[in-house]
Order: C-alpha cells, then structure tokens, then sequence
C-alpha cells in the first residue's frame, strides 16, 4: 500500500517495566497499520496493554520503561508529498523532533479531563499553550481568537466567558471537549483517544463521540480509539485491533470482528457485552477464570487458561499471527492452516 494511503505503521513494538530489578514485558510484538482518514479501535479487557502501546509510540513512557521497536513509521502528508518520521530512532523523548511532532501532526485525548487539566490555569490559557508554542511569531490575542473559534466548533456555551474559567467551573463533559481542545488546537493529522468517555454518562458519550466523528469527517482527521467499550467500536471503527495481555490476537475490519469473529477472546468478548431486550432473566457471560500476571507468564498462548476451546499444544513454544482473509489476521492455533503473517 502506498504510504501517502498509510499514516502509520508500527512493526515489532515492545515494551518493558523494571520493577524490583525485574524485568516484565507489557507489550510484545504488536504490529499494525492504519489507513488514513479512518477510525482504528484498539479495544480488550483493562489491563491488556492499550494505552501502554499508544504511550509508547508517541514516547510518553517513564524511566523504568524500556521501549524497543523494529519500526515505527509516521507518514506526514503535505501536498501530495509525504515525509517519514521513525519514531523508535528519535533519542529523546522530550528532544525538538519528537514535540515537534506532537500537536501539529499527532496529539492525544487523555483519559481522564478531571487528571488532564491545570485547576490554577484558565482553560484558555492551557489551549492556547500548544498553540503559541509551535506558532512562535504568533500574538496572544491571535491566539485567544483561535481557541474562542475552536470553542464554537466543540459546542462550548458562551466561548467568551467561558475561556475565562477554570477547570472546576466546568461540567464533566465540557472539561473534556476542552481537552479535545488541546487536543485539536494546532490542528493535527491523527488523533488518539484513550477511553475519551469514561467518566462521563451516556448522553454526553454519544454527544463527544458523534463530535469526533464529525471532526474526521469534515476534515479527514485519522483516529485511533483506545476503548473497552464495544458499542462504541461499532459506532466508530473502520478497523478493529484486539490485544489480550499486551498481545495483538485479532486485527480486521469492523465487519471482519463483528461478523466473522474468529479468536476465542474476541468472542468471548462480544458474547459478554449486554443487549438490551435480549433474553430477560438470562444471565450475562463472563469470561471464565482471571487475567494472569505478566511476570507469571510462561510459553504458549497467553489466553490459554481461559479458552473454551484450548488444545494441549496451546500451552507450547510461540504462537504465530495467520491471515484468515485479506486485512483479517488472527492469533490462533485453530487456524495454522493459513499463512503466517509474522
């Protein structure tokens, strides 16, 4: 595929912690490519390696993490011209090159606006922050006037006096479309959101999602969705990516895992999720058994324990990605009949 077609792509991506002079891995040999102007979920249990991956590729880890990675490639495209960034050879994590970087053509939607926003700085001040930073010659009012514009565009009430506020002066949901603010101020090619509804209720959900939704739309932004939440996956998603215990175990197209789902956890998956008006009195599945501790973790598949339909040899050596159809890989031994992708 063309890379003016791709927008990122991340190759043998992994991460490790040291605790206690140990090492644990998190994330171990993920791999995918996103298509631009398309939605990608990243979706599993709590837990599973989602935000760590995100984390690492846009090099937010801390100092006990060791990130190593055979590529990751981010294509920016400027007039029909692209140009490669590796992000695994920038040195420094906080250096010129990598935030220059971010907010002009990749920021992030943090998971929590309570955690994300100053409480002593007004709210336009902290959007305006990015903006006069990557704009050095710009003025301050130019600046305001950019943030009162981008308040329009997020449904913000009274952007005038609201820009003026502090966090605590906010609603849940207004303090998140102001982080998507910061998010969105300089006005970037892709757009990660880690669980960007969480703390809110189901009506301003669906009011900040249909708000991102419409963004990509109207101006093709790409967005990778970090999200346990599947309603939201079939709402959103082009593609789907699947991770279990820092793994990738299924990757397609919103068809291919809704319609064709093939991993025994991503069934397990869907199979747990409730219906409304499905089955009155039935009770809900749950994945049998618990998640296992990274340091504990020995050969085979890491969801074995856990699988209703685990073979002995599930217990033994690696288990390979297989391509199940065009874009639909699949990390399981039930289909070793097909070719292996990594």
């Amino acid at each position: 595929m063309d890379n003016r077609e791709i927008i990122l792509k991340v190759e043998k991506l992994n991460t490790t912690f040291i605790s206690d002079r140990k090492e644990i891995k998190i994330v171990k040999d993920v791999s995918f490519q996103m298509r631009r102007g398309t939605t990608l979920a990243v979706v599993g249990e709590s837990g599973c390696g989602k935000s760590v991956t995100m984390n690492s590729i846009l090099r937010f880890m801390g100092k006990n993490a060791i990130v190593n990675a055979q590529n990751i490639q981010y294509n920016a495209l400027c007039d029909g011209k692209v140009t490669e960034y590796h992000l695994e050879k920038i040195k420094e994590a906080n250096g010129s090159q990598m935030r220059a970087l971010r907010g002009p053509e990749i920021s992030m939607v943090f998971q929590d606006p309570m955690s994300s926003l100053n409480p002593v700085y007004k709210v336009g001040d902290q959007v305006a922050e990015g903006l006069l930073w990557h704009n050095k010659g710009m003025k301050k009012a130019e600046a305001r006037q950019r943030v009162l514009e981008m308040f329009q565009k997020l449904g913000i009430p009274d952007p005038k006096e609201r820009i003026d506020c502090y966090p605590h002066q906010f609603s849940g949901g207004m303090k998140q479309r102001v982080v998507i603010a910061i998010a969105m101020i300089c006005n970037p090619k892709l757009i990660i959101c880690d669980e960007p509804t969480t703390a809110l209720d189901v009506t301003i959900q669906a009011q900040i999602m249909e708000l991102l939704k419409e963004l990509q739309v109207k101006e093709g932004k790409s967005i990778i969705l970090i999200t346990h939440n599947m309603g939201l996956v079939a709402e959103m998603a082009d593609e789907v990516c699947v991770m279990y215990m820092g793994r990738i175990v299924e990757f397609g197209s919103l068809e291919d895992l809704f319609d064709r789902t093939s991993h025994p956890y991503t069934k397990a998956l869907l199979r747990s999720v409730p219906v409304l008006g499905l089955g009155e009195g039935r009770k809900l599945e749950t994945i049998p058994g618990v998640t296992p501790n990274p340091a504990d973790l020995g050969e085979g598949c890491e969801f074995a324990d856990r699988c209703q339909e685990c073979m002995e040899r599930c217990h033994k050596g690696r288990i390979p990605m297989f391509e199940i159809a065009p874009g639909h890989r699949v990390r399981c031994l039930k289909f070793d009949s097909y070719p292996e992708v990594d």
